[in-house]
């Protein structure tokens, strides 16, 4: 019989805990992140300000458990996304990476703007934890994808000189530990590959693109085409098509 009242007890517990997290993104919905606040979620779910302090004791520990399942839901989408591609085709990942990625944050814009925009006023997040390992595993995807690619990719970085040093240890650390033999220079280019789609994708979900483009998507897709053409070429197939072009 205590088992059966502590199960329940969970149950309902893991389902309060889902309604403020449910809560709060409404809330970034309609107000923007900023618009976070324990006692407004409390209010809305008809909780006192002390009950919902049980559950998360600090706004800070909210924002990081949403930023958390926001990492790890975008982190499912892309692996997702390229679970059905054949594994000896980087750029067929790459084209299903990028696509998924911008669908996930038209989809998401809220969501979008928590992870990779200002998360609240005085957000203050905790070193590690679930948010940074979920961060991580998100940027995974696409370091994994530069890492099939390489060395062929090499001819992108024909001047590039990035060392560990120039990244930070914890990152370059992880980055080492999930891919054992990659150099810093195919590290350095899948950040450059995500800054350019990043880029775009950022520019679209904050309406900078609106006065210029009539169809984002197309031009997202093209630029996701060049960067995945790219992957598969060579230093002597750059230098041929720049000699049949002149």
């Amino acid at each position: 019989m205590g088992q059966v009242i502590q199960s329940r007890r969970m149950r309902l517990r893991e389902a309060t805990i889902a309604e403020i997290k449910s809560t709060a993104l409404q809330h970034m919905a309609s107000s923007g992140t900023a618009a976070v606040s324990l006692r407004a979620i409390a209010r809305d779910m008809g909780m006192t300000a002390a009950a919902i302090y049980s559950y998360f004791d600090t706004r800070d520990n909210l924002i990081s458990v949403l930023i958390a399942d926001v990492y790890s839901t975008l982190a499912d989408t892309l692996e997702t996304a390229i679970d059905g591609c054949p594994a000896d085709s980087p750029q067929a990942q790459l084209i299903a990476f990028g696509s998924a990625y911008r669908t996930w944050a038209i989809n998401n814009p809220e969501e979008f703007r928590l992870v990779y925009g200002d998360p609240a006023p005085d957000y203050r997040p905790p070193e590690g934890g679930a948010a940074a390992e979920a961060e991580h595993r998100s940027c995974a995807v696409l370091t994994g994808i530069i890492a099939a690619a390489w060395p062929t990719a090499r001819y992108l970085c024909t001047e590039d000189t990035h060392s560990w040093a120039d990244f930070d240890p914890q990152f370059a650390g992880l980055i080492q530990q999930s891919f054992p033999g990659l150099p810093p220079a195919a590290v350095a280019l899948s950040l450059r590959v995500w800054g350019r789609l990043h880029g775009l994708v950022t520019l679209e979900v904050y309406g900078h693109l609106r006065p210029q483009v009539s169809d984002p998507a197309k031009l997202y897709r093209t630029e996701l085409t060049d960067l995945a053409h790219s992957l598969g070429r060579t230093a002597a197939d750059d230098s041929h098509h720049s000699a049949a072009t002149a």
